[in-house]
């Protein structure tokens, strides 16, 4: 495969940005060299997260599955990279945005009473998944990637693990547009980076990593396997269900999943992963190069302030690929959203797999 770095790039500086947790724009100049050199037509990327990974990956010329153990992660990926040619039609934005609601829902509206937005933006919300409904296929994913994208920018710093938003209401441009003017800048964001990149059979998955199997829904053996699994920090967490339960509820209307009733934010119930604990990463980090070792190359990216540290993870990884190169970016990043966790000069790590 020809490296296709610069015109990626390009195309990645439009994909639209979600703030997120360990999201890797800001590496994707990092990211691309790696791939590139790599080479290879088949890619998959286990924790998809923003997607800007995958799409990247797409970019670059791979047929890419990617996957997350979160919905709304599998939405967007299914818009931008498994979707190559379907866009959201101006009349379906106008119908969502404008229109009276298709039918009488309120669960947003009662659920969320006095949190987060306001009670119009709630009803909003309920009136445009009423709409959302009648929509199938990749319009549908579009729209809800969409509505998550404008629910987070509505939302100050991007996280829900706090109810009282006024705090940070600092009139910045994204807190003074109203939901149906976000959502519209959405979809037009989405509909603009959506591609073709020549390569047939794109898939997005929502999952456990573990689950991804060549059997199953994973191309075997792919040539490139990228992994960027939750940190497991010293302190603080990596508990992304915490932090982004109200996109991750949004982006299904929380059809089948179990809000917590009792907790103030009304979070959904935390889903465990054992990559985000000090006491499971190893053991998760070893199955997952165990999983993919017949991958031509993996690629990790981890934190230099996450367990376990880079020489323990080089030996992990060594025990399915007889060659690992560490190649170290510096980046600021921050594993928490409260007040005492301020960002750092950290590394990230890149761990390069090869057979040889």
């Amino acid at each position: 495969m020809p490296d296709q770095s610069a015109e990626a790039l390009r195309r990645v500086r439009d994909f639209p940005r979600l703030r997120y947790m360990g999201s890797k724009y800001k590496l994707a100049p990092h990211l691309a060299e790696v791939f590139g050199n790599v080479g290879g037509r088949s890619a998959v990327d286990a924790f998809c997260g923003s997607g800007v990974v995958s799409y990247l990956l797409k970019a670059q010329g791979y047929r890419v599955t990617s996957n997350d153990f979160l919905n709304f992660p599998s939405v967007i990926a299914r818009a931008t990279v498994e979707n190559s040619t379907v866009a959201l039609a101006d009349d379906i934005v106008d119908t969502i945005c404008d229109a009276p609601a298709a039918d009488d829902r309120d669960f947003i509206q009662s659920t969320f009473d006095g949190l987060y937005y306001t009670p119009e933006a709630r009803e909003w919300l309920d009136s445009a998944w009423s709409h959302i409904d009648l929509l199938t296929g990749y319009e549908r994913d579009i729209a809800i990637s969409a509505l998550v994208l404008s629910a987070a920018r509505k939302q100050p710093r991007g996280v829900f693990t706090f109810t009282d938003s006024t705090k940070y209401a600092d009139g910045r441009r994204d807190l003074r547009l109203s939901f149906p003017e976000h959502f519209r800048e959405a979809v037009a964001a989405y509909n603009a980076v959506v591609f073709d990149n020549g390569v047939s059979g794109h898939k997005a998955h929502h999952g456990d990593v573990f689950d991804l199997r060549p059997d199953n829904n994973v191309d075997a053996p792919p040539d490139l396997v990228y992994l960027d699994p939750p940190y497991a920090p010293p302190t603080d967490d990596a508990d992304y269900i915490k932090r982004y339960h109200l996109l991750e509820g949004l982006s299904a209307y929380w059809r089948g999943m179990e809000i917590m009733e009792n907790t103030k934010t009304k979070k959904l119930t935390k889903r465990f992963t054992p990559f985000a604990y000090k006491r499971t990463i190893e053991d998760a980090l070893s199955r997952s190069f165990e999983q993919f070792e017949d991958a031509g190359t993996i690629v990790l990216s981890y934190s230099s302030n996450a367990l376990p540290p880079a020489d323990r993870i080089v030996d992990l990884l060594g025990k399915v690929k007889p060659r690992v190169e560490t190649i170290a970016v510096d980046h600021k990043y921050s594993f928490g959203t409260h007040a005492a966790a301020t960002r750092q000069n950290v590394s990230e790590y890149l761990f390069v797999g090869t057979d040889e």
